[in-house]
């Protein structure tokens, strides 16, 4: 133990970048190759059924019991062709983190044969268990039966072998059990009530989205130092210790040349994002030691959260990789800054408009400076409420 610290430094100190072998095809050509988009949507689904998923995420009709099998019958078939075994009903509990339960394509028919399964009642809900789950008080422990349901607004992803797709989970009275129902319950209401607001300006906007473009903030710090410390592995932060003797005081970390081992696990880490529809854009040195950024371009706010929370996992399974260990933690260490995720947030149309963005004409200004006005007064009257959202033993660290 007395020399563990010495032989970590060491461990690090001969680290070399791990080799990461660019794919032949250009990123674009790459894009969304390992998610089940509109792209192979069309190429694997019936017209019907197509017609059906795309009224279904644009307009929010019901997928009846016919259309579901012949999607379920289309996303198999799609998944075995990109070597998937498994499914799974991907969501997002109470935890901070995502969860899955994986289930088998195979399925025996008797006789010594088998055959591959997906039918759509397995596509539209799960049926997880849910009382080893937080749920805020709202359930007795012994209400085991929790439901996972389809959400359609997100694209299916494959991850390994394993067809992931995106579900909201609530509990057998309909309390939501997760983060990404409140979600899609509020992005309708901003959707009803900013869309009445537009036409007042526009009587052709049908709907209102909510757009988002996170930044996602990290640390990288070498596998063998991390697991010399106990309070890292245990907390994902330091717990005690000393500061450096140089920090961030001379602000050169900050869009400084990034070193060759971060530099490999980025160039990893986009490719992987890429092939699972990650607009991912940018990358960069933040401002203390150690500190990185990546962010991606702006989507549809239910997408780019799913996206977000796909991220994480994707960058602590491509760090072990790289002999690193992934901090996400809003203060890791005292006297240096920590890591935010800042959320560059707008209103569009369905005719192409930012709402938040400056209008070039007095009518279209007017617009502007309605939602923007509003915004405003929203968060100040509710800043409560909104504080209670993002409260966590990490965020008021």
């Amino acid at each position: 133990m007395a020399t563990l610290r010495f032989r970590a430094l060491q461990d690090s100190a001969n680290r070399s970048p791990v080799q990461v072998d660019e794919i032949s095809d250009t990123r674009s050509e790459l894009f969304g190759a390992n998610v089940f988009d509109k792209r192979a949507q069309k190429h694997f689904m019936t017209k019907e059924g197509y017609k059906a998923v795309r009224s279904a995420i644009d307009h929010g009709t019901k997928i009846d019991r016919m259309i579901a099998d012949q999607v379920a019958a289309s996303m198999k078939t799609w998944a075995l062709s990109r070597g998937a075994t498994h499914y799974t009903h991907w969501f997002q509990p109470l935890t901070g983190t995502t969860a899955e339960k994986h289930d088998a394509f195979f399925e025996p028919i008797g006789d010594g044969d088998a055959i591959e399964k997906f039918a759509g009642g397995q596509l539209v809900q799960q049926e997880p268990d849910a009382s080893s789950f937080p749920n805020g008080g709202i359930r007795n422990t012994f209400e085991a039966r929790g439901y996972t349901a389809w959400d359609p607004t997100s694209p299916a992803f494959v991850i390994g072998t394993t067809l992931c797709i995106p579900t909201i989970f609530v509990s057998y009275t309909g309390e939501a059990l997760d983060m990404k129902t409140p979600l899609l319950r509020a992005l309708q209401a901003v959707d009803a009530a900013a869309t009445d607001v537009c036409k007042y300006f526009d009587k052709n906007v049908k709907k209102v989205i909510a757009t988002l473009g996170w930044e996602q903030e990290y640390f990288l710090i070498d596998s063998a130092l991390a697991l010399a410390r106990p309070d890292l592995t245990a907390t994902g932060r330091t717990l005690l210790g000393h500061s450096p003797a140089k920090g961030q005081q001379l602000d050169d970390h900050y869009f400084g040349s990034i070193p060759e081992r971060a530099l490999a696990y980025m160039r990893d880490l986009e490719i992987e994002s890429i092939q699972l529809g990650i607009p991912v854009k940018t990358r960069h040195n933040e401002v203390a030691p150690n500190q990185f950024e990546l962010a991606p371009l702006f989507e549809e706010a239910n997408l780019a959260v799913d996206h977000n929370s796909l991220l994480m996992d994707v960058m602590e399974k491509v760090a072990s990789r790289h002999n690193f260990k992934v901090l996400f933690h809003e203060k890791p260490f005292a006297g240096i800054n920590g890591s935010g995720k800042h959320n560059n947030w707008s209103l569009a149309t369905d005719t192409g408009v930012n709402l938040l963005a400056p209008g070039k004409t007095p009518m279209s200004n007017l617009q502007f400076l309605t939602f923007f006005i509003n915004t405003i007064k929203a968060v100040y009257t509710h800043a409560d409420l909104l504080r209670a959202t993002i409260a966590s033993a990490s965020n008021d660290h």
